[in-house]
Protein backbone atom coordinates (compact mmCIF):
# COMPACT_ATOMS: atom_id res chain seq x y z
CA UNK A 1 0.00 0.00 0.00
CA UNK A 2 3.03 2.09 0.74
CA UNK A 3 4.90 1.45 -2.67
CA UNK A 4 4.83 4.49 -4.90
CA UNK A 5 5.81 4.44 -8.37
CA UNK A 6 8.59 7.55 -10.11
CA UNK A 7 8.00 7.43 -13.74
CA UNK A 8 10.00 9.62 -16.14
CA UNK A 9 7.85 11.52 -18.72
CA UNK A 10 7.91 10.15 -21.98
CA UNK A 11 5.23 12.12 -24.12
CA UNK A 12 2.88 9.36 -23.69
CA UNK A 13 0.60 10.25 -20.85
CA UNK A 14 -1.94 6.90 -21.74
CA UNK A 15 1.00 4.83 -21.64
CA UNK A 16 3.08 6.53 -18.38
CA UNK A 17 0.30 6.49 -16.19
CA UNK A 18 -0.96 2.92 -17.30
CA UNK A 19 2.68 1.64 -16.39
CA UNK A 20 2.46 3.42 -13.07
CA UNK A 21 -0.93 1.86 -12.12
CA UNK A 22 0.93 -1.66 -13.13
CA UNK A 23 3.52 -1.08 -10.74
CA UNK A 24 1.47 0.03 -7.66
CA UNK A 25 -0.43 -3.41 -8.88
CA UNK A 26 -2.84 -2.16 -11.08
CA UNK A 27 -6.32 0.22 -10.68
CA UNK A 28 -7.93 -1.99 -7.64
CA UNK A 29 -11.64 -2.80 -7.39
CA UNK A 30 -13.19 0.48 -9.14
CA UNK A 31 -16.92 1.15 -7.79
CA UNK A 32 -18.91 3.74 -9.22
CA UNK A 33 -19.06 6.61 -9.31
CA UNK A 34 -15.61 7.30 -9.65
CA UNK A 35 -14.49 10.64 -8.31
CA UNK A 36 -11.35 12.67 -9.44
CA UNK A 37 -10.16 15.99 -7.94
CA UNK A 38 -7.90 17.82 -10.05
CA UNK A 39 -5.83 20.99 -9.19
CA UNK A 40 -7.82 23.69 -10.61
CA UNK A 41 -6.95 26.23 -7.94
CA UNK A 42 -7.73 29.54 -10.10
CA UNK A 43 -9.54 30.82 -13.12
CA UNK A 44 -5.71 32.61 -14.03
CA UNK A 45 -2.99 30.15 -14.70
CA UNK A 46 -0.31 32.57 -14.35
CA UNK A 47 2.48 29.52 -15.18
CA UNK A 48 0.59 27.54 -17.73
CA UNK A 49 1.60 24.61 -14.97
CA UNK A 50 -0.37 25.86 -11.95
CA UNK A 51 -3.79 24.05 -13.02
CA UNK A 52 -4.15 20.25 -13.75
CA UNK A 53 -3.53 19.69 -17.54
CA UNK A 54 -6.44 18.23 -19.19
CA UNK A 55 -4.55 15.81 -21.29
CA UNK A 56 -3.89 13.90 -18.17
CA UNK A 57 -7.44 13.67 -16.71
CA UNK A 58 -8.81 12.86 -20.43
CA UNK A 59 -6.02 10.28 -20.28
CA UNK A 60 -6.69 9.07 -16.45
CA UNK A 61 -10.37 8.94 -17.88
CA UNK A 62 -9.75 7.25 -21.13
CA UNK A 63 -7.97 4.23 -18.92
CA UNK A 64 -10.35 3.90 -16.64
CA UNK A 65 -13.35 3.36 -19.44
CA UNK A 66 -11.10 0.98 -20.78
CA UNK A 67 -11.12 -0.90 -17.13
CA UNK A 68 -14.76 -0.64 -16.65
CA UNK A 69 -16.90 0.50 -19.33
CA UNK A 70 -20.11 1.22 -17.57
CA UNK A 71 -18.78 3.33 -14.68
CA UNK A 72 -19.98 6.74 -13.65
CA UNK A 73 -16.88 9.32 -13.68
CA UNK A 74 -17.25 12.67 -12.17
CA UNK A 75 -15.03 15.05 -12.26
CA UNK A 76 -15.34 17.48 -8.79
CA UNK A 77 -13.85 20.97 -7.96
CA UNK A 78 -15.35 23.99 -5.57
CA UNK A 79 -15.62 27.60 -5.95
CA UNK A 80 -12.85 29.10 -4.26
CA UNK A 81 -11.59 32.70 -3.19
CA UNK A 82 -9.68 32.92 -6.81
CA UNK A 83 -12.46 30.82 -9.14
CA UNK A 84 -16.09 29.81 -9.89
CA UNK A 85 -15.63 26.14 -10.98
CA UNK A 86 -18.16 26.43 -13.03
CA UNK A 87 -16.07 28.96 -15.24
CA UNK A 88 -13.05 27.38 -14.70
CA UNK A 89 -14.38 24.06 -15.72
CA UNK A 90 -15.41 25.72 -19.26
CA UNK A 91 -12.09 27.67 -19.39
CA UNK A 92 -10.02 25.07 -18.51
CA UNK A 93 -11.45 22.65 -21.23
CA UNK A 94 -13.66 20.21 -19.05
CA UNK A 95 -17.45 20.67 -20.61
CA UNK A 96 -15.74 20.20 -23.93
CA UNK A 97 -14.17 16.80 -22.56
CA UNK A 98 -17.43 15.83 -20.71
CA UNK A 99 -19.37 16.34 -24.00
CA UNK A 100 -16.96 14.28 -26.55
CA UNK A 101 -17.17 11.70 -23.60
CA UNK A 102 -20.51 11.69 -23.55
CA UNK A 103 -21.25 11.27 -27.34
CA UNK A 104 -19.38 8.06 -27.03
CA UNK A 105 -22.51 7.73 -24.46
CA UNK A 106 -20.01 7.56 -21.29
CA UNK A 107 -21.35 8.78 -18.09
CA UNK A 108 -19.03 11.58 -17.19
CA UNK A 109 -20.31 14.81 -15.44
CA UNK A 110 -18.52 17.59 -14.00
CA UNK A 111 -19.35 18.48 -10.35
CA UNK A 112 -19.47 21.77 -8.68
CA UNK A 113 -19.09 20.77 -4.71
CA UNK A 114 -20.79 24.43 -3.83
CA UNK A 115 -23.85 23.83 -5.28
CA UNK A 116 -23.94 20.21 -4.04
CA UNK A 117 -26.67 19.22 -1.21
CA UNK A 118 -25.22 18.87 1.88
CA UNK A 119 -25.36 15.85 4.68
CA UNK A 120 -24.66 16.23 8.01
CA UNK A 121 -21.84 13.57 9.11
CA UNK A 122 -20.96 11.91 12.34
CA UNK A 123 -17.42 12.39 11.84
CA UNK A 124 -15.78 13.65 14.81
CA UNK A 125 -12.20 14.91 13.85
CA UNK A 126 -9.52 17.65 14.57
CA UNK A 127 -11.92 20.12 12.53
CA UNK A 128 -14.75 18.86 11.79
CA UNK A 129 -17.77 17.39 14.15
CA UNK A 130 -20.70 16.49 12.69
CA UNK A 131 -20.53 18.88 9.73
CA UNK A 132 -22.32 19.27 6.54
CA UNK A 133 -20.65 18.36 3.73
CA UNK A 134 -21.48 17.67 -0.27
CA UNK A 135 -22.92 14.46 -0.63
CA UNK A 136 -20.71 13.51 -3.17
CA UNK A 137 -18.23 12.86 -0.35
CA UNK A 138 -20.15 11.01 1.96
CA UNK A 139 -22.10 8.47 -0.45
CA UNK A 140 -19.40 5.19 -1.23
CA UNK A 141 -17.40 5.96 -3.95
CA UNK A 142 -13.64 5.50 -5.37
CA UNK A 143 -11.62 8.13 -5.20
CA UNK A 144 -8.57 9.81 -7.20
CA UNK A 145 -6.78 13.15 -6.49
CA UNK A 146 -4.69 14.45 -9.35
CA UNK A 147 -2.56 17.44 -7.91
CA UNK A 148 0.18 19.33 -9.63
CA UNK A 149 3.92 19.62 -8.08
CA UNK A 150 3.96 22.78 -6.19
CA UNK A 151 5.32 24.64 -2.88
CA UNK A 152 2.93 26.67 -0.97
CA UNK A 153 3.38 29.56 1.96
CA UNK A 154 1.28 27.93 4.31
CA UNK A 155 1.94 24.23 4.10
CA UNK A 156 5.38 24.13 2.26
CA UNK A 157 4.02 21.65 -0.21
CA UNK A 158 0.79 21.17 -2.20
CA UNK A 159 0.18 18.16 -3.08
CA UNK A 160 -2.15 14.64 -2.81
CA UNK A 161 -2.87 15.84 0.80
CA UNK A 162 -3.23 19.55 0.04
CA UNK A 163 -5.46 19.05 -3.33
CA UNK A 164 -8.03 18.17 -0.75
CA UNK A 165 -8.61 21.49 0.50
CA UNK A 166 -9.96 22.64 -2.29
CA UNK A 167 -12.94 19.97 -1.56
CA UNK A 168 -14.42 22.83 0.70
CA UNK A 169 -17.46 23.80 -0.69
CA UNK A 170 -17.11 27.97 0.79
CA UNK A 171 -15.59 30.45 -2.18
CA UNK A 172 -13.92 31.66 0.81
CA UNK A 173 -11.53 29.42 1.41
CA UNK A 174 -8.97 31.95 2.44
CA UNK A 175 -10.88 31.87 5.72
CA UNK A 176 -10.34 28.65 6.82
CA UNK A 177 -6.19 28.96 6.37
CA UNK A 178 -6.02 29.44 9.90
CA UNK A 179 -7.22 25.62 10.43
CA UNK A 180 -5.52 24.76 7.27
CA UNK A 181 -3.28 21.48 8.72
CA UNK A 182 -6.27 20.02 10.49
CA UNK A 183 -8.77 20.66 7.60
CA UNK A 184 -6.72 18.98 5.66
CA UNK A 185 -6.17 16.17 7.45
CA UNK A 186 -10.05 15.67 7.99
CA UNK A 187 -10.78 15.60 4.33
CA UNK A 188 -8.15 12.94 3.93
CA UNK A 189 -9.50 10.90 6.34
CA UNK A 190 -13.35 11.15 5.15
CA UNK A 191 -12.31 10.86 1.54
CA UNK A 192 -9.74 9.06 1.33
CA UNK A 193 -7.82 8.14 -2.05
CA UNK A 194 -7.35 4.92 -3.85
CA UNK A 195 -5.06 6.57 -6.12
CA UNK A 196 -3.01 9.27 -6.26
CA UNK A 197 -1.13 10.64 -9.41
CA UNK A 198 0.87 14.17 -9.14
CA UNK A 199 1.92 15.76 -12.53
CA UNK A 200 5.30 16.26 -11.29
CA UNK A 201 6.74 17.41 -15.23
CA UNK A 202 7.32 21.07 -14.03
CA UNK A 203 6.81 21.82 -10.44
CA UNK A 204 5.59 25.45 -9.29
CA UNK A 205 7.50 27.35 -6.51
CA UNK A 206 4.49 28.90 -4.99
CA UNK A 207 0.45 28.25 -5.95
CA UNK A 208 0.58 29.78 -8.20
CA UNK A 209 4.28 30.65 -9.49
CA UNK A 210 6.17 32.65 -10.84
CA UNK A 211 8.80 30.25 -11.08
CA UNK A 212 8.65 26.57 -12.34
CA UNK A 213 11.41 24.43 -12.25
CA UNK A 214 11.31 21.34 -14.82
CA UNK A 215 11.25 17.95 -13.13
CA UNK A 216 9.69 15.64 -15.95
CA UNK A 217 8.03 12.42 -13.85
CA UNK A 218 4.50 11.86 -12.04
CA UNK A 219 4.53 9.92 -8.88
CA UNK A 220 1.68 7.37 -8.43
CA UNK A 221 0.86 5.96 -5.16
CA UNK A 222 -2.48 4.62 -2.88
CA UNK A 223 -1.43 6.53 0.27
CA UNK A 224 -1.06 10.49 0.11
CA UNK A 225 0.96 10.97 2.66
CA UNK A 226 3.57 8.83 0.65
CA UNK A 227 3.26 10.14 -2.55
CA UNK A 228 3.53 13.60 -0.97
CA UNK A 229 6.61 12.45 0.79
CA UNK A 230 8.27 11.65 -2.36
CA UNK A 231 7.51 14.64 -4.29
CA UNK A 232 8.82 16.58 -0.93
CA UNK A 233 11.89 14.68 -1.47
CA UNK A 234 11.87 15.84 -5.37
CA UNK A 235 12.05 19.01 -4.16
CA UNK A 236 15.20 18.69 -1.77
CA UNK A 237 12.83 19.25 1.20
CA UNK A 238 12.64 16.88 3.85
CA UNK A 239 8.98 15.18 4.86
CA UNK A 240 10.04 14.48 8.21
CA UNK A 241 9.94 18.73 8.46
CA UNK A 242 6.89 19.09 6.56
CA UNK A 243 4.26 19.89 9.48
CA UNK A 244 1.24 18.23 7.80
CA UNK A 245 3.27 15.05 6.33
CA UNK A 246 4.20 14.38 9.87
CA UNK A 247 0.44 15.07 11.54
CA UNK A 248 -1.50 13.10 9.04
CA UNK A 249 1.03 10.18 9.26
CA UNK A 250 -0.83 9.35 11.91
CA UNK A 251 -3.50 8.34 10.45
CA UNK A 252 -2.92 5.57 8.49
CA UNK A 253 -2.78 8.38 5.32
CA UNK A 254 0.86 6.85 4.49
CA UNK A 255 4.27 6.81 5.65
CA UNK A 256 6.97 9.31 5.59
CA UNK A 257 9.37 6.99 4.25
CA UNK A 258 7.58 4.95 1.42
CA UNK A 259 9.37 2.14 -0.63
CA UNK A 260 9.84 4.08 -4.38
CA UNK A 261 9.43 1.58 -6.93
CA UNK A 262 10.12 2.87 -10.96
CA UNK A 263 12.74 5.52 -11.62
CA UNK A 264 15.65 6.76 -9.46
CA UNK A 265 14.32 9.50 -7.01
CA UNK A 266 17.74 11.17 -7.68
CA UNK A 267 17.30 11.48 -11.44
CA UNK A 268 14.52 13.46 -10.78
CA UNK A 269 15.61 15.39 -8.23
CA UNK A 270 15.56 19.41 -8.32
CA UNK A 271 16.41 22.39 -5.94
CA UNK A 272 13.60 24.25 -4.75
CA UNK A 273 13.32 27.28 -2.76
CA UNK A 274 11.32 27.42 0.68
CA UNK A 275 8.21 29.15 0.12
CA UNK A 276 7.98 32.43 2.00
Amino acid sequence: MNRVAILKHTGKLREIIGEGLELIGGIGPLSSPILIKPNICTISDGTGHSVSDIRLIDAIIHILFEERPDSSIRVIESDSQSKYADEAFEKFGYTDLVDRYNEDEKDLKLVNLSKSRMIETDFDGRYFKKAKLPEELIKPHYFITVPVAKTHYLTWITGALKNQFGLLPEKRQASFHSKITDIVIDFNRIVQPQLCIIDARVGVEGWNGPKTHEIGAFIVGRKPVSVDSVMAQMMSLDPTQIEHLVQASKYDLGTLEPEIIGDELDSVKVEFSLPR
